[in-house]
């Protein structure tokens, strides 16, 4: 409990520190920054999974609530965006894989799992499952979130000019107790649904299914206030920071530099594949950019709010990505089981 209550006031202290300096994002690479600075330091930290997990169906609501008529038909017309992602995904295996393998020197398993840009608790389980290191997964695909969600920011503003600092919704005051409710309820009983169900991201995705469906019904006419999607910001911040706890000096020189290398030609990947559906017209370059830099769902999402982009786009190409690594996971953990 004294771990986590460290933890918690630490996070804080980052989130003041980036508001003192007028950082950008500070509920979210405030606690990022300062946990993963402490772990590095070797002080013991600890976060609260559960409550990780409850404040990730906030983004799914908030999601979710922006679903129209007019939306929902302007997603047919993603279909030629949406096909190139499994052209990235393959991508990012053909030359992530043997970076790992033929660099850095991993067992096949671990270089697959570390190269694929999937959920990072998704990535771990498969892993483990084919007999690939489950540690050295943890800290590839956290500096993978971790990198991605600090260039992007700065990428956002320097070269669209997206405003990083105005509140990512209404104050809590402004909107009516009723339609808090109804968000509560979404969140709460989509995320239980769809983990019944056995859906992946059941955290973000249930809750998104559920108040999209409220929104279209007109039940739902409002986004998650600031006050939550700050508090959403803040969990998902500290527990990406939480993840480097532990890391020894020679994890450090391996894994954590092999993981930012890895960044590096994601980044660059990322940029090629933006760059040539904007020049041919296909998406604006902003909407491009955070539907295709292969994060972490949950952080692209907050980032997507907080800039305004068109969040049908976004989130419809991060699913189709998810989808696709983990519908080929659990073969790819058969075919090394085998071996």
């Amino acid at each position: 409990m004294k771990r986590t209550l460290a933890t918690f006031a630490l996070a804080l202290c980052g989130v003041a520190v980036f508001m003192f300096f007028g950082l950008p994002l500070p509920w979210l690479l405030g606690p990022i920054s300062a946990c993963m600075i402490a772990a590095l330091a070797g002080m013991p930290m600890q976060g609260i999974p559960v409550l990780n997990a409850a404040m990730r169906t906030i983004l799914g609501v908030a999601v979710g609530a922006t679903f129209t008529t007019a939306l929902l038909a302007s997603m047919a017309t993603m279909w030629p965006t949406l096909l190139l992602i499994p052209v990235m995904t393959f991508a990012i295996g053909l030359l992530g894989v043997p970076y790992f393998h033929r660099i850095w020197g991993y067992d096949f398993a671990t270089s697959y799992y570390a190269a694929m840009p999937g959920g990072l608790q998704d990535m771990i389980v498969f892993g483990e499952e084919a007999g690939a290191n489950a540690r050295t997964l943890s800290l590839i695909h956290a500096t993978r979130v971790l990198v991605i969600v600090v260039i992007l920011p700065a990428l956002l503003h320097g070269i669209w000019g997206a405003d990083l600092t105005r509140p990512p919704g209404a104050p809590a005051a402004s909107i009516a107790p009723s339609q808090l409710l109804i968000m509560l309820v979404c969140a709460l009983a989509g995320w239980q649904g769809a983990k019944y169900s056995g859906l992946f991201g059941a955290n973000i995705l249930g809750p998104l299914i559920a108040a999209a469906i409220a929104s279209l019904a007109g039940v739902l006419q409002h986004r998650p206030p600031a006050e939550a999607i700050w508090a959403a910001q803040f969990f998902i911040g500290m527990g990406v920071g939480v993840k480097y706890a532990g890391v020894t000096l020679a994890e450090i020189r391996r894994d954590l530099v092999a993981g930012a290398g890895f960044c590096g030609i994601l980044i660059v990947l990322t940029l090629v594949f933006v760059e040539g559906i904007y020049s041919l017209g296909l998406a604006p370059g902003m909407e491009t950019l955070l539907a295709f830099a292969p994060g972490g769902q949950a952080e692209l999402t907050v980032l997507a709010l907080v800039v305004g982009a068109d969040m049908a786009f976004v989130i419809a190409h991060h699913v189709l990505r998810i989808f696709l690594v983990i519908l080929g996971a659990p073969l790819f953990a058969r075919l090394f089981r085998r071996d």
